[in-house]
């Protein structure tokens, strides 16, 4: 995915009210924006840091520019969570996913039981193939790590996973890190505990975890390689 517009770019001053960010232009200028992530952003916000911006043509916005990246470390991260299904559905348009392959069709925000949603359903030869992603950003000492703030939802998403998967439909939980300081993935089992003992009997009664990770840089995001998942770490 290449960004059609160049980014701006700016400096972190804070976060507030959950979904919205005030940065500094380089001319000094302080702005609001919006910011696309329900999670903490642990690790992804440093006073400071550096930020990229896309800005909106909609006259209806009240906030025009959108929290996009930020960099930490040296490091650029995304964080917009509205952009990660496009990023996974182009590795599986163009045969990234080896695990997956080739698949007939895509189908986006399919509804699975009453009340709830996955991001995919994907058909391959017959076999349907349920697929829920998750924006990751959260690295700590190398390890990238899902989630990084208790989620009820995730929880729910992985029950369904599992639904899924005894009915004898494939089932994956996918998760895109948007960094490349991640070596490995594992749940973050010391911030929600009963996320990562649900994804282990996900993985148990037949659920597949694929981790991607995509290299982010103001010019664009691409996924590119899996990474090993140190389960047990």
């Amino acid at each position: 995915m290449k960004f059609i517009d160049p980014l701006q770019t700016a400096i972190f001053v804070r976060r507030y009210k959950r979904f919205l960010v005030d940065v500094t232009l380089p001319d000094g200028t302080s702005l609001t924006v919006y910011c696309p992530n329900t999670g903490s952003m642990k690790g992804c916000l440093a006073p400071g840091c550096e930020v990229m911006l896309s800005v909106s043509d909609n006259p209806k916005r009240k906030y025009p520019h959108t929290l996009e990246m930020t960099r930490v470390a040296g490091t650029w991260i995304g964080v917009n969570t509205s952009k990660t299904n496009h990023l996974v559905r182009e590795a599986l348009e163009n045969n990234v996913v080896k695990e997956i392959g080739q698949v007939d069709t895509i189908s986006p925000e399919v509804t699975v039981f009453p009340g709830s949603r996955l991001d995919f359903l994907l058909l391959k030869g017959g076999e349907k193939i349920y697929v829920e992603v998750k924006n990751c950003t959260l690295v700590e000492d190398g390890i990238a790590m899902f989630p990084d703030a208790v989620t009820v939802r995730g929880t729910k998403h992985l029950r369904d996973l599992i639904r899924l998967r005894e009915a004898g439909h494939g089932a994956v939980i996918f998760y895109c890190v948007q960094r490349v300081d991640g070596y490995a993935f594992m749940p973050a089992a010391h911030i929600d505990p009963l996320y990562a003992e649900t994804l282990r009997n996900a993985m148990s009664r037949g659920v597949q975890l694929l981790v991607y990770q995509a290299e982010v840089s103001p010019e664009g995001i691409e996924v590119g390689k899996s990474l090993p998942i140190n389960f047990l770490a």
